[in-house]
Order: C-alpha cells, then sequence, then structure tokens
C-alpha cells in the first residue's frame, strides 16, 4: 500500500523486544481534501535502523503493509491502530512557486 501524508510526531527509535534490531515509529495524517472530511490516522514502522531524515509537518509517501494493530490501553481497555509496516518513507518535496512567464518580445 501507499499512503501521502504529513508526519504528525517526530520520529522515535525503538527497538524489537524479540530481536533487539532498532526501528523508528512516527505518526502519519493522510487528508484527502473534498473526498473525506475526516482524516485517516497511521501508526508508521520503518523497520531499518537508520535516521529517517523526517520532521514534523513534512510531507510524505510511505511505502508497506497494512496491518490492524490491537493492545490493551494503558488503562488496560482494547483498542487499535492502523499500522503501516514500511519499507519506505520519503520526504516530498512540494514545487516551488513558479514566477510567471515574461511576455515573449514584440515581432
Amino acid at each position: 500500500m501507499q499512503v501521502f501524508g504529513n508526519v504528525a510526531t517526530v520520529p522515535a527509535r525503538k527497538e524489537s523486544k524479540t530481536t533487539g534490531k532498532g526501528y523508528y515509529e512516527l505518526r502519519l495524517c493522510e487528508s484527502q481534501r473534498g473526498t473525506d472530511p475526516e482524516p485517516t490516522w497511521y501508526t508508521v514502522r520503518i523497520m531499518k535502523d537508520v535516521e529517517p531524515q523526517l520532521s514534523k509537518g513534512d510531507f510524505v509517501k510511505v511505502t508497506g503493509k497494512l496491518k490492524a494493530d490491537f493492545y490493551l490501553s494503558r488503562e488496560g481497555k482494547p483498542t487499535g491502530t492502523l499500522l503501516i509496516i514500511a519499507f519506505e518513507a520519503a520526504k516530498i518535496s512540494k514545487p516551488a512557486n513558479v514566477p510567471a512567464a515574461a511576455e515573449p518580445p514584440p515581432a
């Protein structure tokens, strides 16, 4: 699956409890203007132990596998999140403002 959205939290480095390997986790907000007034929130796990060089607010493209992750909250209540196990999370630069073309010289 591929998702385009804005990074909502600073990527945090974590370690797998079973393997001890490092990965980065962040929250992502996908908003589709005009089609759905409510944004979709994802937890993204970038399964590489390399700093992703992403900041809060960056517009990114995330490619990976979507899963539903269910767990107990701190209060002991069942809850869940949409989880993307990502093999790519790349910042997309928005196009710069292009100056208006100059009028052609008179013939």
